[in-house]
């Protein structure tokens, strides 16, 4: 069963299929060709979705590593509602992906959104900007203009948000394996608390954060519903994965979206490949 989808979709990449023939071609043919992964990888918008994938990859991945540390280092040390804290902090996780896009896409709504209408009214904003359907935004900071990509920038900000749980439960678990001891040879000999996380805490973390980082990233890289959900793939969104799909839905053809589905396999057999050969085995040493 997990074999025959993954024979299914090798065979349907070779062959130029549409749904509209894909019940009259039969299972074998002799029509086999490479022209749907030539196709694919000259097409013109190609090169822009994998840099738009490995942009989003990177920054989600970093975003959310960097926030469930802040937040494993916040509830580390005994306080009242601990407990508390630590479970809310796993609801953008465990929360429904649909629940959780709605309410982002209504957060950032031009028009009756909350977040446009704290920066009209408290921050000075000129006019609403829509977070969701505007691709780039023009910024003028210290008498340098640029563009920020919007868009995509708040579909990273809502993976990072999404995606910090994860992050902050391995973190979490880390940190209590810490011998307290080092910290406190550490506070004796006179280190202050960015030096006692620089020199003791950071290297006893960073095996873990190697880890998540790439497991982060193949995810996040493999990451379809998200991006779908806010924003369709519009406004510099469009991520490889949401371009399989539309070249499934938007123009039937089936052999050029099982192409674009092998070449992200491929992509992603290469990381994990890389954490198999670099992570596993310390994984089994311990």
């Amino acid at each position: 069963m997990v074999v025959l989808p993954i024979l299914w979709t090798v065979m349907l990449a070779f062959r130029p299929l549409s749904l509209l023939n894909l019940a009259t071609s039969g299972l074998f043919g002799t029509d086999f060709t490479l022209d749907n992964f030539r196709t694919v990888l000259t097409a013109s918008g190609f090169g822009g979705s994998l840099l738009t994938t490995l942009v989003y990859s990177v920054l989600g991945t970093g975003s959310a590593i960097v926030l469930g540390l802040i937040a494993a280092l916040a509830v580390r040390r005994t306080f009242p509602g601990r407990t508390f804290v630590r479970a809310a902090m796993l609801l953008p996780y465990v929360a429904p992906v649909v629940a959780a896009t709605f309410v982002w896409r209504t957060m950032l709504d031009p028009q009756f959104g909350i977040i446009n209408h704290w920066g009209t009214r408290l921050l000075g904003w000129d006019e609403p900007i829509a977070f969701l359907t505007q691709q780039s935004n023009p910024i003028s900071l210290l008498g340098v203009e640029f563009s920020l990509p919007t868009a995509l920038l708040s579909v990273i900000a809502f993976e990072a948000w999404r995606s910090f749980p994860f992050a902050f439960l391995f973190l979490t678990a880390r940190l209590q394996a810490v011998p307290a001891t080092l910290e406190e040879a550490a506070r004796v000999d006179g280190a202050t608390p960015l030096q006692r996380f620089r020199y003791v805490l950071l290297p006893q973390l960073l095996p873990t954060i190697a880890v998540l980082s790439i497991l982060r990233f193949i995810w996040t890289f493999n990451s379809f519903d998200d991006i779908y959900l806010l924003t369709g793939g519009g406004a510099g969104t469009e991520v490889v994965s949401v371009r399989v799909f539309n070249y499934l839905t938007a123009t039937g053809n089936i052999g050029l979206a099982s192409a674009q589905a092998l070449v992200l396999a491929a992509i992603l057999a290469v990381l994990v490949g890389i954490y198999l050969k670099r992570f596993a085995p310390q994984e089994e040493k311990t």
